[in-house]
């Protein structure tokens, strides 16, 4: 999951375009005749130029919004006057991409005394969204935390943020909860929401309590790569009955593209003892040529013919498959398929192709199975010089010993007749 491109669409979507300002004021009132100015009131002239400030703002001529707030004298200006004011030079900084000004100014417009709940409220927020995209994860949670703590109606954006900058920070104990809170608040959330969610729980390795989060997203975003990850989850969970919905959901929406995908479906379908649905995934995923024609293929078809007990059908991908592997591992399953359909000369003839490449699991078995070929043929003889050389391998020593004996009391008894 690529958590920074999470980050790119939380700034996006909660950034503010033009700042909220405070109501304006003529900041004068007649008292007695005389015109007096409250200590935190902005006055007529300093109105007008953050006026033009914010309209320069507006029409993105930042330079001279930013000649505008010049003409102001910083030293002479009233708390509420400086609150404004440097929350002006923070905006337009962050609009010239210039961020540590911008948060060195904000910071300025929080220290003022005129600064109420409700511009702190805001300036705070500002400031956690110019550390996110500094990437200081430490500062981002901190201006939340005071963020939240005099918060009126926090949204779900803001727990997800505050999530995001936990989760950068590797404080998965921190992340979960706002995680929760922002899923939860939303009537629809967001894709990178939940993805940020499922990321927390799969990492605390919480596998069953990720897969709601999956269903969620295949709801909202039915992805193919969520179906996969559902799928390859519920495996993780030994749920195979599980794990064989979202893949075939999936198969059947036509989302399924790689060679990897048609042969676990395969598999699962194979496994669950669905063996026919097996040889149709692998065959459309031949004929739409998404499948890469291999050993493991022609491997993977023919055992689902075999379980589907079609053994003449078996033959020609197994063939295929013992030709193409590097050892004689699939010649030996072959000749197995072909005593199943008592056609013991290809059994033999399989077995010696097996012998001959090697590097077999059970050699043995092959010895074993060359001397039931041929005492099918009625070749006693030769059979028990095959059962003979199966005696040497402790997996087939029994089973060949017993072979050898019934032979000698055949011969014995034919002998005696």
């Amino acid at each position: 999951m690529r958590i920074a491109s999470i980050l790119t669409l939380a700034v996006l979507s909660l950034a503010i375009g033009v700042p909220a300002v405070a109501q304006q004021g003529r900041g004068e009132q007649q008292q007695g005749g005389a015109t007096w100015k409250r200590k935190n009131e902005v006055d007529k002239l300093t109105q007008q130029r953050l006026d033009k400030t914010i309209q320069f703002y507006v029409d993105e001529d930042f330079e001279a919004a930013n000649k505008m707030l010049d003409r102001l004298r910083v030293r002479s200006l009233n708390s509420e006057e400086r609150k404004r004011y440097y929350a002006w030079r923070g905006y337009i900084a962050s609009a010239l991409g210039d961020l540590d000004s911008a948060r060195k100014n904000l910071v300025l417009a929080t220290e003022q005394t005129a600064t109420s709940q409700d511009d702190l409220e805001v300036y705070l927020f500002q400031l956690a969204q110019f550390c996110m995209q500094q990437s200081d994860w430490e500062s981002a949670v901190d201006y939340f935390t005071r963020w939240f703590g005099i918060a009126k109606e926090p949204n779900s954006g803001a727990f997800y943020l505050l999530a995001l900058a936990n989760w950068q920070l590797k404080d998965l104990d921190a992340a979960l909860p706002p995680a929760i809170e922002a899923v939860k608040r939303a009537e629809e959330p967001q894709e990178g929401w939940l993805q940020l969610l499922l990321a927390v729980r799969l990492t605390r390795k919480e596998y069953v309590e990720a897969i709601p989060i999956y269903d969620d997203l295949i709801r909202s975003f039915p992805k193919k790569t969520y179906w996969v990850q559902l799928s390859t989850l519920h495996g993780a969970l030994g749920n195979y009955e599980g794990s064989l919905i979202p893949m075939q959901l999936a198969y059947t929406q036509n989302l399924l593209d790689q060679d990897s995908e048609y042969r676990k479906l395969a598999q699962l379908l194979l496994f669950l003892e669905l063996p026919i649905r097996a040889v149709e995934v692998m065959k459309a995923g031949l004929d739409d040529e998404i499948i890469d024609v291999d050993s493991d293929f022609y491997e993977l078809l023919s055992n689902s013919w075999i379980m589907a007990r079609e053994y003449d059908q078996a033959v020609e991908p197994l063939t295929r498959a013992a030709e193409l592997s590097e050892n004689g591992g699939i010649y030996l399953r072959l000749a197995e398929v072909h005593i199943q359909r008592e056609r013991w000369e290809e059994a033999a003839e399989a077995l010696t192709k097996a012998l001959d490449k090697g590097d077999l699991p059970a050699p043995g078995q092959a010895e074993l199975l060359m001397g039931i070929s041929y005492y099918s043929r009625k070749l006693p003889g030769k059979a028990m010089v095959w059962f003979g050389r199966a005696t040497n391998f402790p997996d087939t020593e029994a089973e060949a010993s017993t072979w050898l004996k019934h032979i000698e009391r055949e011969q014995k008894q034919a002998s005696e007749a």
